[in-house]
């Protein structure tokens, strides 16, 4: 059964290089449900559910009247609608919340719902499909998800990992030519975000498919081991003189603690997570206290998640395609749902978007697979190079202005 209204997409979390090709993909959907005449207007949430409860709405087929502006937007960096870290608690412990959420559904005869994030932006759209059905209000509520971490179950890959994995690979590649200039020997630690799970740390390996790659790699998935560690570089250093350590901010002692938290103050965000930064440092005073070789640790932060002028061409138009794909799949009569990427088994890469059940990805964490750590825990296998490897693939082809990438402003 068709369902008429309109429709709003917000984003939230952390923004990727990705996550306005999704956005993209979102009101290009919209566009073909309006020429059908299903959706009639779909609105933007500026700052996500922030936004939306504050009534920061802007009309998305007025700012795009142009759709040629869509392909900007495609290449444009960070959240173009803004974004929050905002946790809804239950609907019985905040009811007023959730009243204004109605409130404002019925006011603007909102029927589709689009939320575009990681874990914990799925969880609002649990709360939220749950909320709507429980009250008796006709309303689709469908996961777009997105994150440089790849950490969403259901689904082989994440829209938004495929751009930091290549712009990771690249860089690692870049510090791995200029630290081979000189003979004495040298340790350089470079920090990948990463808090759970090691998916772009593990890219980090990709920069070997050209050449040299880091020669160690420290992922959350194995214990973190002093001893081991400094074993692991003595080794490598016998080999030549300068070596490059990969490594995930989340990575932790067998205690449980993360090996960066002394750098920090302990406070954790709305979500209960650890502020993490700080791991790199810690190691580099390892090795300079214990080894006493040059060392310096670099830590990547945001130019991971930003750096779209390094985006993989596959990553955006997988993610233009998972945008549409959630329109459809609400139209269709999907909610409470994440879109999902599935490849297809074959030497090609072949993917599919289809749809799972919330239920079971908020608040699960998908973790890298043994089969693609090495039996040390300090390298990846052929196997995650291979799995890796095709979501890096293509490139941008950019338009410039003043010598620099064109960016589009909501």
């Amino acid at each position: 059964m068709l369902l008429h209204g309109n429709a709003v997409v917000g984003q939230s979390g952390g923004p990727t290089a990705a996550i306005n090709a999704t956005l993209s993909g979102v009101i290009r959907g919209a566009l073909d449900a309006k020429q059908k005449g299903i959706i009639g207007t779909l609105y933007g949430m500026r700052n996500g559910i922030e936004g939306f409860l504050s009534e920061d709405l802007v009309d998305l087929f007025k700012t795009f009247e142009d759709v040629s502006d869509l392909g900007t937007l495609e290449a444009t960096p960070a959240a173009a609608l803004g974004s929050c870290r905002r946790k809804l608690k239950s609907h019985e412990d905040d009811a007023p919340t959730y009243d204004r959420i109605l409130e404002i559904l019925k006011k603007y005869n909102i029927r589709y719902f689009f939320y575009i994030g990681g874990n914990d932006s799925m969880d609002t759209v649990l709360k939220l499909s749950r909320y709507a059905a429980s009250h008796d209000y006709e309303l689709r509520v469908v996961g777009v998800p997105k994150t440089i971490d790849n950490d969403l179950m259901a689904t082989d890959h994440t829209p938004g990992f495929g751009s930091a994995a290549k712009f990771v690979a690249t860089t690692v590649a870049e510090i791995v030519r200029d630290i081979n200039v000189y003979t004495m020997d040298a340790v350089t630690i470079v920090e990948i975000m990463g808090r759970d799970a090691g998916w772009l740390t593990a890219s980090a390996a990709l920069a070997s498919l050209n050449g040299e790659g880091p020669d160690l790699v420290y992922l959350p998935e194995r214990v973190f081991d002093e001893e081991r560690f400094i074993n692991d570089v003595k080794d490598r250093l016998k080999d030549h003189p300068a070596i490059l350590v990969a490594v995930s901010e989340g990575v932790r002692f067998a205690d449980g603690e993360y090996v960066g938290a002394g750098t920090q103050s302990g406070a954790v965000d709305v979500f209960g997570h650890k502020y993490l930064a700080g791991t790199g440092k810690v190691l580099e005073s390892i090795v300079k206290n214990r080894i006493g070789c040059k060392v310096r640790s670099i830590e990547l932060s945001l130019t991971q998640r930003c750096a779209s002028h390094m985006a993989s061409l596959t990553d955006i138009n997988e993610s233009v395609t998972v945008g549409k794909g959630a329109v459809e799949a609400a139209i269709s009569g999907k909610t409470g749902v994440m879109m999902t990427i599935e490849r297809a088994v074959g030497e090609d890469y072949v993917t599919t978007v289809r749809c799972a059940d919330i239920a079971g990805i908020a608040n699960a964490i998908k973790t890298v697979p043994d089969e693609y750590i090495n039996e040390d825990g300090n390298g990846i296998t052929e196997a995650g190079i291979e799995y890796l490897k095709p979501l890096i693939m293509g490139e941008l082809s950019l338009e410039y202005v003043n010598g620099l990438p064109k960016h589009f402003v909501i």
